[in-house]
């Protein structure tokens, strides 16, 4: 018979999640620089070998945290049409970066990442690229009815920055029809010829 580990050998998934939150707390009320595993673990009711486990360190924790917080777990947008689908991407991105804790943390885990490479690669890993990689399904879907007319990868930032730019680095609203005019106005620019 077959012996199932028990203790530090199993990591259990609500304690990851009480975990998760509280790298969250922390990270909004203390920032990336000042966020320590100690103040982590106080917050979350474990020990910091409950962390140990489950990250080798600081940056891992966060990003996997953020990363929790930011990859949708729902498929892609699929409308059938590229300004539709456009419009739920930019509808999917304003819902994350107005949320609350991401509203928060990301510009300044962003800041950090300019200081400390590691984090960055770390977030790119974490974030970045599993939400690039949900948001290109609907570009290669658009591609494939013809109606792509640039590289993924320029189509991806272009649909991503003006959100960013507006919510996260002027600190701007966006006002009601707006999202309507940002999606007719990136659809054209994505557009065939």
């Amino acid at each position: 018979m077959k012996r199932e580990p028990t203790g530090a050998a199993v990591l259990q998934p609500d304690k990851t999640a009480s975990i998760t939150g509280a790298v969250l707390a922390e990270l909004v009320a203390s920032g990336y620089g000042r966020l320590s595993m100690e103040a982590v673990a106080r917050r979350a009711g474990v020990g910091k070998s409950a962390l140990y486990r489950r990250w080798p360190g600081k940056r891992e924790m966060v990003a996997s945290a953020l990363g929790e917080l930011s990859v949708p777990s729902e498929p892609a947008p699929d409308t059938g049409t590229l300004r539709g689908d456009v419009r739920a991407l930019l509808d999917g991105m304003l819902a994350w970066l107005t949320h609350p804790q991401i509203a928060r943390i990301l510009p300044d885990v962003s800041a950090e990442g300019v200081r400390e490479p590691e984090l960055a690669e770390a977030m790119r890993t974490a974030v970045g690229t599993p939400r690039r990689d949900a948001a290109r399904a609907v570009l290669d879907r658009a591609a494939e009815r013809g109606e792509l007319g640039i590289s993924p990868e320029i189509a991806l930032d272009l649909i991503g920055a003006p959100l960013y730019w507006r919510l996260s680095v002027r600190h701007a609203a966006v006002e009601t029809g707006e999202l309507d005019e940002l999606a007719d106005a990136l659809t054209r620019a994505l557009r065939s010829s």
